[in-house]
């Protein structure tokens, strides 16, 4: 619901009410590659693709007695990702492993700031394939082998670091205006992750996990994934893995669908 106006004692608002229901969906295909410095630091660079379609239904109170529709669509570059990890002990016991990391997104995807956007619908004619702020996560996770399970868990901070953004710029057939912006910080955000794998045979694996993640500066945006996977060796250097995710909060998408195969050289 989104509200255009203000209101007088509570009771009377002067403006618009429009009610959405907008329909998202995002294709992401990537590139990703690790390589080992020693036998306990590590580095990866992660190179995605981006496509993206947004269809939003709009009824203004008060306006017309009809839907109407607004689609739109962007694809390209998305924001390259460099990581880097290290082991921080190799306990010869039962003990845990534990492992550091530092994660660093660049802005090579178009933002949300240089696209256009449409004066009536007050949305973007093309969807961004970036965030359009650089970020760093350093994080912290555990791993704990009890053949045939192994045990894990984690927690990073991801700061997102603030821009200038100049201005937006709308259009509405030949008439071009610009919003100006200003600095934009979009906060920052805590991640929780724990979960378990348990080995079937010598070449499949099933793992299940949770994830969570506080937005800073709001006090309603929380992201929870529940997340099932499967993993199958296809041969000495290739392996084939499939997780699905659903979400458990208003904000986090309904369902996400991730394959992946790694490939060891």
């Amino acid at each position: 619901v989104s509200i255009i106006g203000f209101s007088v004692l509570n009771a009377v608002l002067i403006g618009q009410i429009d009610v959405r229901s907008v329909n998202r969906s995002s294709w992401i295909a990537s590139l990703g590659g690790r390589y080992g410095l020693t036998n306990r630091l590590e580095i990866e660079t992660r190179v995605p693709y981006v496509y993206r379609t947004d269809d939003t239904v709009t009824r203004p109170i008060g306006g017309v007695a009809s839907d109407q529709l607004f689609s739109s669509d962007g694809n390209g570059l998305g924001d390259i990702e460099l990581a880097a990890r290290y082991q921080f002990n190799a306990p010869r016991d039962d003990g845990a492993f534990y492992v550091a990391g530092l994660r660093f997104k660049t802005r090579t995807g178009k933002d949300p700031y240089e696209v256009e956007y449409d004066t009536n619908f007050n949305l973007p004619k093309e969807l961004a394939t970036g965030s359009g702020f650089y970020s760093l996560q350093p994080s912290l996770s555990a791993v704990l082998p009890a053949d045939p399970v192994v045990f894990f868990g984690g927690i990073n901070y991801v700061w997102n670091i603030k821009r200038d953004v100049n201005a937006v710029r709308y259009t509405n057939g030949s008439v071009i205006s610009f919003q100006n912006i200003g600095e934009v910080d979009p906060g920052d955000s805590v991640g929780l992750n724990f979960g378990m794998g348990l080995a079937l045979n010598e070449r499949s694996s099933f793992s299940l996990s949770y994830e969570h993640t506080w937005i800073d500066k709001t006090t309603f945006v929380q992201l929870a994934t529940l997340q099932a996977g499967f993993s199958y060796r296809l041969n000495k250097r290739t392996n084939l893995n499939l997780s699905v995710g659903a979400g458990l909060t208003d904000d986090t998408p309904d369902t996400t669908l991730t394959l992946r195969v790694p490939i060891r050289f």
